[in-house]
């Protein structure tokens, strides 16, 4: 039940209609940075006001989450008297962040399923993503909403009913699936009240398993379970409402889990990388010491073949000399003189190629044997149009499309012809946006030399946004530019954006690339 009753009420009614119409400025209690908080974001306190004769006479409250920027789901019996008396009850929206309230229009009603959709003007909330995938009996689930037992007991005026607050969470799990009325909804124990009704039950990665909408009665020491609507119901009225849903089918995988898994890839790629440099090494060390074998081999071998030489010449030389001697004794002096200088340039040549013979050098052998590795691989494979598929096993997906991406980069790090990306420390490229819409700081990243692109969300709060969006004023670079300068300013304005984000990220989606045709 979502209406209060009007005697409680009633001595608050003046003021907070006044309020109401006034849309008062308070703080909101700042969202801690996890999933569900992130969640939170996107729900809102759903307020109706109902006046006769400018007296208030009615008020009722119960909660709501985005479906579109614009649009909040909830359920039809929080705004069943909107839409039977629509010129005299006000629907207010009261966002989890902000210091304003927002008036509502009714646009989309089902009794029977027990589901409404309100849309308002004059923000923007971030939309909460719907899980389509198996759900187990005892998974964890998380209620988000406005309970109106914590109203009662903490709220000191009526306008603390229309202040923006962060929404109170609750956690249980699934007891299975029952119809109810016809409706198929999901039995749970995450613990709701009068005022949860219209907001979202949640998986542990903060995407909505159906819509609260009620609860079992409790008597003499009973458990309390919840009922929410299943999202087989949310997406047949949504559909029929013309209202796209945002849905993700992906295994939840908790952050904690998905930084232990990198911790565990990069010291399997460390290892890996220290084994392959060791084989590497190995490797290049009996290569080597082979080409010194064979450096030696060849040295010898250039000696004695100068030495053979040496020793012919020296022969045939000694034999010209010797005939000379004989040709001596003849009395033949003509031919005396051809055969002794013959004889004596041999030996000379003897000599000279003996002397000339190569040195025993360990020095120029172990030049000679140097082993000439490969160059390293260049980006150049990893550029151009490409083909980016999503990796599960490396990815932490919680509400984001899991479709292939594509891109087109080239060695200045130009995106698509319109994106210039930062060059990092390991040759990748970098860009992080900041979008004005939306509450999302996004770090995109490839790496040309393994060909993997990477998509790194951290869901933030609206003072947060703003804190980045000022860092990102500061950015110059509009368009693609091949002037080095202009790159490494950009790196040093994102990297001043990049420290102030939180420690921990939301969302992590790592693709494995490949050319484009």
């Amino acid at each position: 039940m979502a209406l209060h009753p009007v005697s409680k009420i009633r001595n608050l009614a003046a003021s907070l209609l006044v309020a109401a119409l006034a849309l008062l400025t308070l703080a909101p209690v700042p969202a801690r940075a996890d999933d569900i908080s992130a969640a939170g974001r996107g729900v809102v306190r759903i307020v109706t006001i109902a006046t006769a004769e400018g007296e208030v006479v009615g008020f009722g409250h119960g909660s709501g989450f985005a479906v579109a920027p614009n649009r909040v789901l909830t359920n039809a019996h929080v705004v069943e008297a909107a839409e039977r008396y629509p010129g005299n009850v006000m629907i207010g929206i009261v966002p989890s962040e902000g210091d304003k309230s927002y008036q509502g229009r009714l646009i989309a009603i089902d009794a029977d399923r027990d589901l409404a959709l309100v849309e308002f003007g004059g923000i923007r909330l971030p939309t909460l993503t719907f899980y389509n995938g198996p759900v187990n009996e005892g998974d964890a689930m998380i209620a988000l909403g406005y309970p109106g037992n914590v109203d009662l007991a903490t709220a000191r005026s009526a306008t603390d009913f229309i202040t923006p607050l962060s929404p109170i969470r609750s956690q249980g799990v699934f007891s299975g699936r029952r119809n109810l009325q016809g409706v198929n909804v999901l039995l749970h124990t995450a613990g709701i009240a009068r005022g949860n009704s219209g907001g979202p039950l949640l998986d542990p990665c903060g995407r909505v398993l159906g819509v609260n909408a009620a609860i079992t009665r409790s008597e003499e020491g009973d458990a309390s379970f919840g009922f929410a609507v299943g999202n087989d119901e949310v997406a047949a009225f949504l559909r029929e409402a013309g209202q796209q849903m945002p849905v993700n089918g992906v295994a939840c995988t908790s952050i904690a889990e998905r930084l232990a898994q990198d911790r565990s890839e990069a010291e399997r790629a460390k290892a890996a990388d220290e084994a392959k440099a060791r084989e590497d090494a190995a490797r290049n060390a009996a290569d080597r010491e082979s080409a010194l074998d064979k450096a030696l081999v060849d040295n010898f071998a250039v000696r004695e073949n100068f030495m053979a030489g040496a020793g012919l010449l020296l022969v045939l030389g000694v034999a010209s000399l010797g005939v000379a001697g004989f040709f001596h004794t003849q009395g033949k002096r003509r031919e005396t003189i051809w055969a002794a200088s013959g004889g004596g340039v041999l030996v000379l040549a003897a000599f000279i190629l003996f002397f000339l013979r190569p040195a025993f050098d360990p020095t120029a052998i172990a030049n000679a044997a140097q082993v000439t590795l490969p160059p390293p691989s260049t980006q150049t494979s990893g550029l151009g149009k490409m083909v980016c598929t999503i990796d599960p096993a490396r990815s932490r997906v919680t509400v984001s499309s899991t479709q292939d991406v594509h891109i087109d980069i080239n060695a200045d790090g130009c995106v698509n012809g319109r994106t210039q990306y930062a060059e990092t420390g390991q040759r990748n490229w970098q860009r992080i946006l900041v979008p004005d819409e939306e509450q999302t700081v996004s770090v995109l990243e490839y790496a040309p030399a393994t060909r993997t692109y990477s998509t790194t969300r951290y869901l933030l709060s609206s003072r947060q946004m703003a804190d980045a969006r000022k860092l990102r004023s500061d950015v110059k670079i509009k368009a693609c530019s091949t002037d080095p300068a202009a790159r490494a300013d950009l790196a040093a304005k994102q990297q001043a954006v990049r420290t102030a984000l939180p420690q921990v990220f939301n969302e992590r989606l790592v693709y494995g690339c490949k050319p484009a045709g």
